[in-house]
């Protein structure tokens, strides 16, 4: 597909293939990059495969759900979502990504992002409160029944400062027998652009709510 798919309403793709071609080519770790598919405000996407090159997978401008969708190769962010209301809800129910170099789900707007039933496996963060968009908001990140298969750098990683929280169960991690995925990272996030500075990682009953039995190591 040559341009992006905008979608309103309800679409479901079938369990079809698709990728981007000539301008959505991409599949490097470019910022700025189209999506292949572009949600509006309340929009739901099922049932669709997304193969190579993903370009910037998909967009939600506002609220919005995301259904059985697999990520083939990620190429930027399998997924972004731009909101800008407090009251924004984005979910994400079952499906899974593979081969993201950095981030999968990427959180720029404000709002709340439920993630459950999700598999994700080769990755660097599977959900990111964005650490330095020039509009910063406190964001609401729930993770329940994942499976996240290693390698990987860590889980969630959200920003202290912004009042951030993320709430983890029935997290179930495969091949990681050293424990190096980190389960949930604080940051201290900006608005500046500048690389968000870390400030731990792991449980701590305010930005990271979950106890150490929330995660298994399978």
């Amino acid at each position: 597909m040559p341009k992006t798919i905008p979608v309103s309403g309800e679409y479901d793709g079938g369990m079809k293939k698709f990728y981007g071609t000539g301008a959505l080519g991409g599949s490097g770790q470019d910022e700025g990059q189209s999506p292949l598919f572009e949600l509006a405000d309340g929009a739901v996407l099922k049932n669709v495969i997304i193969g190579t090159p993903a370009a910037d997978g998909v967009h939600c401008k506002g609220s919005c759900t995301l259904q059985n969708v697999w990520w083939l190769d990620v190429g930027d962010d399998a997924a972004t979502f731009k909101g800008k209301s407090a009251s924004a809800t984005y979910n994400v129910i079952g499906g899974g990504a593979k081969k993201a170099d950095d981030k999968v789900l990427q959180l720029n707007g404000a709002g709340k992002l439920t993630v459950t039933g999700f598999q994700v496996e080769g990755f660097g963060k599977l959900v990111r409160s964005c650490g330095n968009c020039k509009t910063q908001y406190k964001r609401t990140i729930v993770l329940s029944d994942i499976d996240v298969s290693a390698p990987g750098k860590s889980i969630v990683g959200v920003n202290q400062n912004y009042g951030d929280t993320a709430t983890l169960s029935k997290i179930r991690i495969h091949g990681d027998a050293k424990k190096k995925i980190k389960t949930c990272v604080r940051f201290k996030g900006n608005n500046t652009g500048k690389e968000p500075t870390q400030l731990g990682s792991g449980p701590d009953g305010t930005a990271c709510r979950f106890s150490a039995s929330d995660s298994t190591y399978n």
